[in-house]
């Protein structure tokens, strides 16, 4: 330490993250006792039970408490690969976690945005209460363009190949933008509030994708299919039968390097495919 500052608990709980997740500190592994790490970090110790208490709420350590050191988790990972979780309540907690890192990537490759955009609020939220503080924020996404014909969502009874005013194109790409605007909006906010590196980037894909696919940090995969359900929707000429294609209750399956080779592999593989669309087949994205 040179005693030019002090550290803040975000970057103490970030050193011990690291410490963690390199092996340093294994499963089950005592910590130093919290007056042994305010020496360690040259803070108080009030500042290292915060650190520890984001610790614990990522589900890092366990027995957290004045009384005694805290411990390393067991089997940190095991909760949600025995039993995956809907996108809309396990995607928001994954992100958090990757937002932890200093530097956070996240790659999308989805329908619409919108469970994107809602669970973002999670890792929004922590940075605002100031328990995670990342150095830059890079998020790409990839979504459909408005110029091709969705496979879905789509009229029961189809569209013709000229229809530019079929009403169910038209409720997607009103969704679609508002989900992009409010997403860019919500992360480039950091820029000001919390003076952050942020990067928001779209491109628009020629085909209709069969499953979203979340890549964080170049470390974990998640994947979750669309399920395609008939429905009937209120328009302002009538009612409308229509396909439709719901995946924010769809099972989000995670793949992590650090799982094993086959992990790794389906990690690697996911990034790899991302890149050449991005790099390649894709196109700016117009909100008009």
């Amino acid at each position: 330490m040179n005693g030019s500052r002090k550290l803040s608990a975000q970057e103490i709980a970030a050193t011990l993250r690291d410490r963690i997740r390199g092996g340093d500190l294994r499963p089950g592994a005592r910590l130093p006792t919290q007056a042994e790490l305010a020496e360690e970090f040259g803070v108080e110790r009030g500042t290292v039970r915060q650190a520890l208490r984001a610790l614990q709420d990522d589900g890092l350590l366990s027995n957290v408490s004045k009384g005694s050191p805290p411990r390393v988790a067991e089997a940190v990972h095991a909760p949600r690969d025995e039993q995956p979780q809907p996108t809309m309540v396990g995607l928001g907690p994954r992100l958090a976690e990757a937002f932890s890192a200093p530097h956070v990537r996240v790659d999308a490759a989805c329908l619409t945005a919108e469970t994107l955009m809602l669970a973002l609020g999670e890792p929004v939220r922590r940075i605002h209460e100031g328990t995670i503080r990342p150095e830059s924020i890079d998020v790409r996404i990839l979504l459909p363009s408005r110029k091709i014909n969705l496979a879905f969502p789509v009229p029961v009874e189809g569209r013709g190949e000229d229809d530019e005013e079929d009403p169910v194109h038209k409720r997607w790409l009103d969704q679609r933008n508002a989900q992009i605007r409010v997403l860019r909006h919500n992360l480039l906010a950091l820029r000001t509030s919390h003076q952050l590196d942020v990067r928001v980037t779209f491109r628009a894909l020629p085909f209709t994708p069969p499953v979203k696919l979340y890549l964080l940090n170049g470390q974990e995969a998640l994947i979750a299919y669309y399920m395609l359900m008939k429905r009937e929707e209120q328009m302002a000429d009538g009612p409308l039968e229509m396909y439709d294609a719901f995946g924010t209750q769809s099972l989000l399956f995670s793949f992590e390097k650090e799982s094993g080779p086959r992990d790794a592999a389906f990690v690697d593989q996911s990034q790899q495919w991302f890149n050449a669309l991005w790099e390649t087949i894709t196109t700016d994205l117009t909100l008009s």
